[in-house]
Parts: C-alpha cells; structure tokens; sequence
C-alpha cells in the first residue's frame, strides 16, 4: 500500500516538474516571438531625427488588483516629434517610460518608423526595443532552467534509490504467499 502511494507521488511530482518547465518554455516562447517582432520591426525601418518635446508623466493603475500606493512613481514617456522622408512632421509618445527620465526635452533622438505607417514608430534605444524580449525570454529561461534541474536531480535521486534497494529473494517470501504451481 505505502509503494502505491509513493508511485502515486513520483508521477504528482512528473506533472508538476513537467507543468514548470511548459510555464517557463511559454514565457520563452513569448520573448522569442516579442524578440522576432523587434527584428521584423528593425529589418524594415528607416531612420529619421527626432527632438523629445515633452515628458508624459503618468501613473497606470488600471488593473484592478493594483491599489494606489506611496510607493509608485509615475513614469516619464518621452513625446517625440520628428519628420519622415517626404512627409509631415509627426508626434508620438514612446511606449517606454521610466523614472528617473531617461530623456529631457530637448534631447535629440534617433526615430525608427515604417515608411508606409510613420504614426507606428519608436525609440531607436535598448530599452524599447528590447525590454519586453529580455524580460519574458529571461524570466522563462530561468523558469526552464529550475524546473529542468529539479527534475534531473530527482530522476537521478530515484534511479540511484531504485538501485541501491535490497531485492527480496524468493526464498525469503513465506510459503503461503507464492504461488502453487502445478507439478
């Protein structure tokens, strides 16, 4: 009875090592895609000069398990104004903010944008690039990367265990135990 149990508990502890590391492959997964979005972005774009008018300083709470505390600080997003090739001069907010302000107004910029969709441009920076990428990539290797060793050490632990584990002979099992065979 007690061996069924702990079977019963090796396969639990399979299907959780195996439902940490599917999390973790899912955030991997998810870096890898938001990563291909960023070269996608960056094989097609031109550049263009571009000037911070403003920093937008803003507090998002809009999720409703987040409550207004002392502790956040609103984020500065720099507001970029630059000019296309051929075309009118345009203004966007970048979707990266941070604090302390990475940008002041008045600073010069580099401007990645598409020529058919100039209103959809960024930040030729790290941090808009790449932030998304590196954090959900990141964090789902590191995810993979426990769950794969737990599960390792536990299957080497088990086999060891498996193996060091005394056999019963035959001889040892009562009479009244084995099976009659006939002669």
């Amino acid at each position: 009875m007690q061996v069924r149990v702990q079977v019963q508990g090796q396969r639990a502890r399979r299907w959780i090592m195996f439902g940490v590391i599917a999390f973790g492959a899912l955030f991997l997964a998810i870096g890898m895609i938001t990563a291909g979005v960023s070269i996608s972005f960056l094989v097609g774009a031109e550049r263009a000069p571009g000037t911070v008018v403003s920093l937008e300083w803003r507090t998002d709470h809009s999720s409703a398990s987040r409550k207004n505390r002392a502790s956040d600080k609103p984020m500065a997003y720099p507001v970029v104004e630059f000019t296309p090739a051929g075309g009118a001069s345009r203004t966007f907010r970048d979707s990266t903010g941070s604090n302390p302000p990475a940008y002041e107004a008045g600073d010069r910029v580099e401007v990645l944008y598409h020529a058919d969709s100039p209103e959809d441009a960024r930040l030729d920076g790290f941090l808009s690039l790449w932030l998304l990428p590196l954090v959900f990539g990141g964090i789902g290797l590191v995810i993979v990367g426990i769950g794969t060793t737990v599960a390792l050490v536990t299957r080497r632990r088990s086999r060891t265990a498996a193996a060091t584990t005394p056999r019963t002979p035959t001889a040892a099992v009562p009479a009244a135990l084995r099976k009659q065979q006939p002669s």
